[in-house]
């Protein structure tokens, strides 16, 4: 079974949800999701030194960061890793240090133009694992002639000094047991809040003190560290999801630095956690209803389970939903399939219509009393593969939103779940819950505002009008933020643009990347 591969992490808020998915090309994968610590290759050996660093303009406390020269090791395949050490702490640089995981492909042409560094999203996806394991779909052939590609796994994730909270049982419980009581009950309720307190505390002990450090403000500072220790001057840099935001903010903190910077399925860093919950809600609200136009006219590849109109097909999935949750379905290795974990499956295949299949068949499957196609795609989205989790993703997700996102007042979170019963009623009863952020260790520090660069060179913006992750209207704002803001927009479903089903989208990326051609602002690509 393959499926492409748009895995999303979901933060459940009180009544919000914080949503922001990995890369834009659909990978294809065998149902077995892959290792994130590269493995050295048969046959291979030696080591390679980087490039001098760029030590212009650099504090004198922080010249033992930036003044490191990497060594190159190889680690499979045409791919060399290294590790460079950051400052736990930014605002204390002798406070502790870290380790940040990079991987490389050097430029297929053996003629780089510079290093190309990219961020699949998250917060909390591999950049490791994204170049090893994906660059061959996530990254066009001019890009991959044209530059050394980077990965990293940015602070708290992966291979990098990392976030760590359950182990595998306490994550399975943690995400797919069947919480007692009715849903919305005092019973359950306090179950989940149980179950949240108990995950930050975990997070706390096991972190060994890195989680008040964990933060998209320090994370664009391990970046700018990267570019220097590369050898650049600029930082040329290709973030999708997520990796919009980490782009955005760099470019905040170093307009004078930007090189060529894409930012694919834009998040909008002025919007709160609550006005998020209710426009990604919305979006995958939206997507439901364009895939169930396509599952009720047999154009999902598999037999559509509903037939009607779209209304119709949107209320027996409701059916389906309450009656999973109210008599979960058992599966073979002892877990049962509840309305929660199905409605992970449905948005994680949801990210992209070459998914569609999948999900029509675990649809049909749930209605015959077979959870095994669904059970494949909410494991798919948290990174379980028998019975093992491939990453920390769920840990450093919630590590990063935990603190990057202010509390709301109680009156928004209020106009927050109005909002959502209202316009996505069918993803509403499953969309929130609680949330480890209320029992984190530390209060977030992040601020929510409209970023301008000022002064950085044009920064190019990507937005699907059909993106339920990271919709159309985020792309728009942040574009009109960015003082160089170009917009270019993708007509078409799916999460993020770059690298699929769109030449032009494609075309205007790489020309720009490559040769410093800026599109027209406002260029729209269908």
């Amino acid at each position: 079974m393959t499926i492409a591969r748009h895995p999303l992490r979901r933060r459940f808020g009180r009544l919000t949800a914080v949503v922001a998915g990995l890369s834009a090309a659909a990978l294809a994968l065998s149902g077995c999701l892959t290792a994130q610590i590269p493995v050295e290759g048969e046959g291979q050996s030696g080591t390679v030194l980087g490039a001098e660093p760029v030590l212009d303009g650099v504090p004198d406390e922080l010249l033992p960061f930036y003044d490191q020269q990497l060594e190159w090791t190889p680690c499979g395949g045409d791919f060399q890793c290294s590790t460079v050490t950051a400052p736990l702490d930014w605002e204390h640089p002798d406070a502790g240090e870290i380790e940040l995981a990079v991987i490389r492909q050097t430029a297929l042409s053996g003629r780089a133009q510079g290093s190309l560094l990219t961020n699949p999203g998250g917060p909390g996806g591999s950049g490791v694992s994204f170049i090893r394991e994906n660059i061959a779909w996530s990254i066009g052939d001019a890009l991959q002639e044209s530059y050394d590609v980077i990965g990293w796994d940015p602070r708290g994730v992966g291979a990098s000094t990392a976030v760590r909270c359950f182990d595998a049982d306490e994550m399975d419980a943690y995400l797919y047991d069947i919480p007692q009581g009715e849903r919305g009950s005092a019973e359950w309720e306090a179950e989940l809040e149980e179950r949240a307190e108990a995950f930050a505390n975990a997070c706390a002990e096991n972190s060994d003190g890195l989680l008040e450090f964990i933060t998209t403000e320090q994370s664009s500072r391990d970046l700018d560290l990267l570019r220097a220790v590369l050898g650049e001057t600029e930082l040329d840099y290709l973030g999708f999801s997520y990796g919009t935001f980490l782009g955005a903010t760099y470019a905040e903190n170093f307009p004078d630095r930007v090189g060529r910077l894409v930012l694919d399925g834009a998040i909008d860093p002025s919007t709160s956690g609550e006005d998020v919950g209710v426009t990604q809600a919305v979006g995958f609200e939206n997507a439901l209803r364009t895939y169930m136009e396509a599952c009720v006219a047999g154009d999902t590849g598999a037999a559509c389970p509903f037939a009607g109109s779209v209304d119709d097909a949107m209320n027996d999935l409701s059916a389906l939903l309450a009656s999973v949750d109210a008599r979960p379905l058992p599966y073979d290795d002892g877990r049962e399939l509840g309305a929660d974990a199905l409605m992970t499956a449905i948005i994680a295949a949801l990210y992209n219509e070459a998914n569609w299949m999948y999900l029509t068949e675990a649809l049909a499957g749930a209605l015959e009393g077979d959870p095994s196609t669904a059970f494949f795609l909410a494991d798919f989205y948290n990174g379980r593969e028998n019975g093992e989790y491939q990453d920390n993703s769920t840990e450093a997700f919630n590590a990063y939103n935990c603190m990057d996102y202010p509390e709301d007042p109680e009156e928004a979170v209020e106009e927050t779940e109005r909002r959502i019963a209202e316009e996505a009623p069918t993803i509403a009863p499953y969309w929130s819950g609680a949330s480890a952020c209320e029992y984190w260790p530390y209060p977030p520090t992040g601020e929510r505002g409209e970023i301008s660069a000022s002064g950085a060179a044009p920064i190019l913006v990507v937005g699907t009008t059909g993106d339920p992750a990271t919709p159309y209207e985020w792309a728009e704002a942040l574009a009109a933020q960015l003082e160089s803001g170009v917009l270019l927009t993708y007509e078409g479903e799916g999460h993020t643009a770059y690298n699929g089903a769109s030449d032009c989208i494609n075309d205007a990326v790489e020309a720009f990347l490559v040769d410093g051609t800026v599109p027209e602002d406002g260029l729209v690509c269908s």
